[in-house]
């Protein structure tokens, strides 16, 4: 048996997203115990797996309740339909090496930041590369339309935003030195003010921001950009991030129970 605080470690899922998945059916618990943790056993352990796995591919959340719970579902049929599918995902994976964010970085020019000079190293030849990864990844029209969103600034515009995410990333720093923790409130505000950031070149899902995150702690040239601010700022950030999307996760959820309930009312 696992608690729900074991499932959501070991699932990578937050403890709200479980409890929610147990409020509209779609995963309970093996058992509730006298002190009211929820425990989870095998069977519901495979079940979130599939579910994460058509969450993967794009199937909302009712459609996945009704194919689980489907007369006819097989879990060995799905689990290698799953397969296959990932197979081709890492295909296609294979050589991007980078997050959406590195990729927008170097398509739009953020390596010409003024501060410091801290994109120096990204050649025009590693921008190039990214935006053949991008258009493989991502398909030719959401990268051009982060370019034309780009280009239609005009360069007082672009070099106001470049030297914005300069100073969001600098006081990131300025937050280490100061002995502030990834979860403070002061922390996150900086955050807030990255995720609006980042808008001037996608609307980036709380998914590309979960990824931002990992990247900007794994990805070669970002340990190493953010390493020239701060030393400890790949992780910092990272970890500030994942505060920061949990956040928004669980905000998100509770609307969804708040509409849930209001819709029940009606009916």
């Amino acid at each position: 048996m696992y608690t729900v605080k074991q499932l959501s470690d070991m699932a990578g899922v937050s403890v709200r997203t479980l409890h929610y998945y147990d409020e509209i059916d779609l995963l309970h618990p093996a058992k509730i115990g006298a002190n009211g943790y929820r425990y989870y056993d095998d069977h519901a352990l495979l079940r979130l797996q599939q579910i994460l796995f058509y969450r993967e591919v794009g199937i909302e959340l009712e459609q996945i309740k009704a194919i689980l719970d489907s007369a006819d579902f097989d879990l060995v049929d799905a689990l290698r339909t799953h397969h296959s599918i990932l197979q081709d995902k890492i295909s296609r994976l294979q050589s991007l090496v980078g997050t959406v964010d590195s990729t927008i970085m170097h398509l739009v020019g953020e390596v010409e930041m003024s501060d410091k000079n801290l994109f120096e190293g990204f050649t025009k030849e590693k921008q190039e590369h990214y935006t053949r990864l991008a258009r493989l990844q991502y398909g030719p029209e959401t990268v051009n339309k982060s370019i034309q969103l780009w280009n239609s600034y005009g360069p007082v515009k672009q070099e106001a935003i470049r030297e914005e995410g300069g100073e969001i990333y600098t006081e990131l720093g300025r937050a280490i030195d100061a002995g502030l923790e990834p979860q403070s409130a002061e922390v996150q505000a900086i955050l807030e003010r990255w995720h609006d950031h980042l808008r001037y070149f996608y609307e980036p899902s709380l998914d590309i921001l979960r990824g931002l995150g990992e990247g900007y702690r794994s990805t070669p040239d970002f340990v190493a950009f953010f390493s020239q601010i701060h030393t400890e700022l790949p992780e910092f950030i990272a970890a500030a991030i994942t505060t920061y999307v949990d956040d928004l996760e669980t905000a998100e959820i509770e609307r969804l129970l708040a509409a849930d309930k209001r819709q029940s009312a009606i009916s």
